[in-house]
């Protein structure tokens, strides 16, 4: 079976191309074939020619596509918008199951390091994306939030900020925090995490499939606005 990943929901995306055999039992079985970079900003124009060519390649079409993963979330509200529409429209045509896969998740799932793992990427005005999870053999989310960075490290104590960020590693640091600072998952990290979730039945439908933007609510803001 193959497996397509999208990623398109941070500054720079990919695509995945995998193959599972029919009789894999784990998730160690998938087989990345290949990833392809996409540039930012330009993912409306890339993402279908790209598909299109990386299929070619591994002389195979859409209708080898078993399974989709896509970043569901969070990040760029365009960017997110143009990934989950793609696979929408090619999940919908081609009747296969999708895998929603969070970023935090993603970054959370740091090999060799367990326990409760605070992943966190940056939101913009002194804001962080922030997924609380449990790390054994599998991630369990305890929340995802948008939080102050003053509201992370109260989160964080006793536990480890994993990050892509350089400056908001540095700044946890110097807050006596402990921090992991890793590279920002690609859309192959999507694909192995989708398929731990298709394995599971942990799969949405075409029309189920939604942006996952962790936006604070609106008693959040104006409890913030208030003097």
């Amino acid at each position: 079976m193959i497996l397509l990943a999208v990623d398109t929901s941070g500054k720079e995306g990919s695509i995945t191309l995998a193959r599972v055999p029919e009789d894999a039992r784990d998730s160690s079985e998938l087989t990345i074939l290949e990833v392809v970079p996409l540039e930012g900003g330009t993912f409306s124009a890339q993402l279908v020619p790209q598909i299109a060519r990386l299929l070619a390649k591994q002389a195979l079409g859409t209708n080898d596509i078993g399974a989709f993963a896509v970043a569901s979330g969070p990040g760029s509200f365009t960017g997110l918008r143009v990934g989950l529409a793609a696979i929408k429209a090619l999940a919908e045509i081609l009747g296969t199951p999708i895998a929603a896969v969070s970023r935090l998740e993603a970054l959370a799932r740091v090999p060799g390091i367990g326990g409760t793992l605070i992943a966190a990427l940056d939101a913009g005005r002194g804001e962080v994306y922030a997924g609380i999870y449990d790390v054994e053999e599998a991630a369990h989310m305890q929340s995802e939030r948008l939080l102050t960075n003053a509201e992370l490290f109260a989160e964080a104590a006793g536990g480890v900020i994993v990050t892509s960020d350089g400056k908001l590693a540095e700044t946890a640091r110097a807050a006596g925090l402990r921090v992991e600072q890793v590279a920002m998952p690609r859309s192959d990290a999507i694909a192995r995490l989708g398929w731990e979730k298709i394995r599971k039945g942990e799969t949405v439908s075409p029309e189920d499939l939604e942006a996952n933007y962790i936006r604070r609510s609106h008693a959040e803001i104006f409890a913030r606005s208030r003097p």
